[in-house]
């Protein structure tokens, strides 16, 4: 910083401070624009994801993660905040990302509905497929799946079975792909304690009409979830019939017969959705888990990835917990990315941005952060990277010297050849089995579509009687009414014949 001098005033000094002045003055200005400049060029992007769903840093030292392919992984920083720092790193422009969360994918369809704008959401599948029919997704651009991109980890690493599924189911005859890359996907089923439930019990929706387990079971409070179990109960005798399950096209069928919202199957939920309702100690949305793990219930119906928590949250008090898929069959979900028009709205640089992002967390290291941290199990395998394989054997792997092992295949997942896992036969009905089912199991389960307004109002028609009407509380209110009806008529005639 200069200071004017007060020793020597003569004019040719104050003529050349003058001119000093003027010359540092503009240079000044001009730093600023360049400044200002250097502000405007920052990227905001701006992400809605589902709450808890996401590493936030922050590791333990004992957390550090070292797999046999020399691969060391430790979260130190969010996700986030390293996403920052790479993108700097690898496009030389700076972004600065705003993060939010919702609750439910109703909250989302609500914040969206009500003006909320956003570059980069993460729904479910059915809200997917709806957002997709309502026409306000921006597709992915022709780059995003070329895996001969260096930084484009997400076409290079994502599962063929993912990416085959993502390919085949379509909305408005477009497919997913189009509009939605998998983030984390997984089943429904059963947490159980096997003290009090044996596997075969667990083994069918049927427990939850069981009135010997009256008041020790959960449900999740949520009609999409919730009427699968009943589709299922209601459906039995198709679901397990030798025939139909031999059947060449069986997964499109059983797609068939869970997706059926017909008024007359909604009814049949109705009915059984009554005696569930009678034997659950609660409708939950994520009370289930503590419930299970301190022994309030015995059974829980459960997302893979929470059932997969409440598992080592129990290991942790020596309780040790199971998870089953039952075998009429069950639920196949998936959560993706996806980028709202309204969001993007025309702007390539932020749409680079956003699948810029997408590809950060299908970075392998980054899928092992995130599947370590929240316990759901990514859509990513890897590709040429066997960082992912490798951790799931870190996680599952028998000891050496362990007895009674099974080979667990999962080539299905990580290709031809690979995933191949020597476990505990325990692990059978435990955390491997929750996080990656056998392909035997997979092949029963379904997607669930999402509804139409028809359909929706049908449905939600029947979830009201559920959770909010029961005929039999209605029994003595109408007999008492009723019988006042009846002393008052029998008050005024007796009063008329007097007069």
């Amino acid at each position: 910083m200069f200071k004017k001098s007060t020793r020597i005033l003569t004019s040719a000094l104050i003529s050349l401070m003058m001119v000093s002045s003027l010359c540092l003055t503009s240079c000044g200005k001009s730093d600023k624009k360049e400044q200002a400049a250097t502000d405007d060029d920052v990227i905001t992007l701006r992400i809605c994801n589902c709450e808890e769903y996401i590493d936030e840093g922050g590791w333990g030292e004992d957390e550090v993660i070292e797999l046999d392919n020399g691969e060391v992984i430790f979260g130190e920083n969010s996700l986030i905040d390293d996403f920052e720092t790479w993108y700097y790193e690898t496009y030389g422009k700076k972004v600065e990302v705003e993060y939010s969360t919702f609750g439910t994918n109703e909250d989302l369809y609500n914040q969206l509905t009500l003006g909320d704008t956003y570059d980069l959401i993460c729904p479910s599948d059915y809200m997917i497929m709806k957002l997709m029919y309502e026409g306000k997704l921006q597709p992915y651009s022709e780059e995003f799946y070329d895996p001969t991109i260096e930084t484009n980890y997400y076409a290079q690493g994502v599962s063929d079975y993912i990416s085959n599924i993502f390919e085949s189911y379509e909305v408005n005859g477009e497919t997913w792909s189009k509009y939605a890359s998998c983030y984390m996907w997984g089943t429904t089923g059963i947490v159980y304690n096997p003290e009090y439930i044996t596997e075969e019990q667990a083994s069918s929706w049927k427990l939850f009409l069981n009135s010997d387990m009256s008041k020790r079971l959960t449900v999740k409070d949520s009609v999409r979830d919730t009427i699968f179990i009943a589709m299922a109960i209601a459906n039995e005798e198709t679901l397990m019939d030798e025939d139909f399950r031999n059947s060449p096209d069986y997964n499109d069928q059983v797609f068939k017969v869970m997706n059926n919202t017909s008024q007359e199957m909604v009814d049949k939920c109705e009915d059984i959705l009554r005696i569930v309702k009678g034997n659950a100690y609660s409708f939950e949305t994520d009370s289930g888990k503590a419930d299970m793990v301190i022994g309030r219930v015995w059974a829980n119906y459960q997302y893979s990835g929470d059932a997969v928590y409440s598992l080592d949250q129990a290991e942790e008090d020596g309780i040790y917990l199971n998870y089953s898929i039952p075998e009429e069959a069950s639920n196949l979900w998936f959560d993706g990315w996806c980028m709202p028009k309204n969001g993007i709205d025309g702007d390539a640089e932020k749409q680079q941005c956003a699948e810029a992002f997408i590809n950060f967390l299908s970075r392998p290291d980054n899928v092992v952060r995130n599947m370590y941290y929240i316990g759901y199990t990514s859509g990513i395998s890897g590709g040429d990277s066997d960082t992912i394989e490798q951790y799931v054997n870190w996680l599952y792997a028998a000891e050496d010297d362990a007895e009674d092992t099974v080979e667990y295949d999962l080539s299905y997942f990580f290709g031809e050849g690979k995933g191949i896992i020597t476990a505990e036969s325990e692990q059978l009905n435990r955390q491997l089995f929750g996080q990656y089912p056998d392909e035997e199991t997979m092949d029963r389960l379904s997607v669930m579509w999402f509804y139409n307004e028809e359909e929706s109002e049908r449905v939600n028609n029947m979830w009201i009687n559920i959770r909010c009407y029961d005929p039999a509380d209605a029994f003595w209110p109408i007999v008492l009414i009723l019988g006042l009806t009846v002393i008052i008529a029998i008050v005024v005639i007796v009063k008329k014949r007097k007069n």
